[in-house]
């Protein structure tokens, strides 16, 4: 029989067996060398803090941004949250991950700004275009569009941006971050309830409040 001549390339089960039982380890290495350093800066080592920051500053400014949708807004969760992560870090009694806890402190200040926010809808400056991209995307989860060959599509494309971010205003703070924590970052209920320090059925609730809010305003839209 003629062969290509195309090497396929053998699969080592012992090789792939040490990879399964390396992971966990190499999890609970990681583990112990970020409360290593939280050990030491909750002594006053500012270079252990600092590296904390380095270590998670692009994960806590991507959640700030997907849940106010604003880089300069997203960029004063991001300061505000660390800032809270050194004054409080004596209270930190590593029951959870660094990561939860420090996930939990930007999100109670995520939603903290957009109580604010709701409350103050005057004092907001208009989302850039770009922003508003980010927020189609998000959501209607539609294919890019070439404006110049459709503009008939590019137009209802705007239309439709519009109508979504009028319905996100109708959402309370909790029902907007649940909401995105849920269908754009991919947690599971748990895992909200965790993080923002309530149960899952209080979690499961806002969930269904604000997909019914959701369906009511965008309702007609195809």
């Amino acid at each position: 029989m003629a062969t290509t001549g195309l090497m396929i390339p053998s699969v080592n089960p012992a090789a792939v067996a040490v990879a399964v039982v390396d992971a966990p380890h190499a999890a609970e290495e990681k583990r112990l060398v970020v409360h290593a350093l939280v050990r030491k800066a909750q002594v006053g080592d500012r270079l252990a803090f600092d590296e904390l920051v380095r270590r998670y500053d692009r994960d806590v400014l991507r959640l700030a941004l997907n849940l106010v949708h604003r880089q300069e807004d997203a960029r004063d969760i991001y300061q505000e949250s660390f800032l809270r992560v050194y004054r409080n870090l004596h209270r930190f009694r590593f029951e959870c991950s660094f990561y939860t806890w420090l996930y939990r402190i930007t999100t109670n200040v995520a939603l903290d700004y957009l109580r604010r926010r709701a409350s103050h809808p005057e004092d907001q400056a208009p989302v850039p275009l770009e922003e508003n991209k980010r927020e189609r995307d998000f959501f209607d989860r539609q294919p890019a569009m070439n404006a110049a060959s459709n503009p008939e599509r590019s137009f209802l494309g705007q239309e439709l941006g519009k109508r979504i971010q009028e319905a996100m205003k109708t959402l309370s703070a909790r029902e907007r971050t649940v909401f995105e924590m849920k269908n754009y970052q991919g947690f599971k209920l748990r895992a909200i309830g965790d993080l923002l320090g309530t149960s899952e059925e209080t979690v499961k609730n806002a969930l269904f409040r604000a997909t019914r809010k959701l369906r009511i305003s965008l309702q007609g839209l195809k």
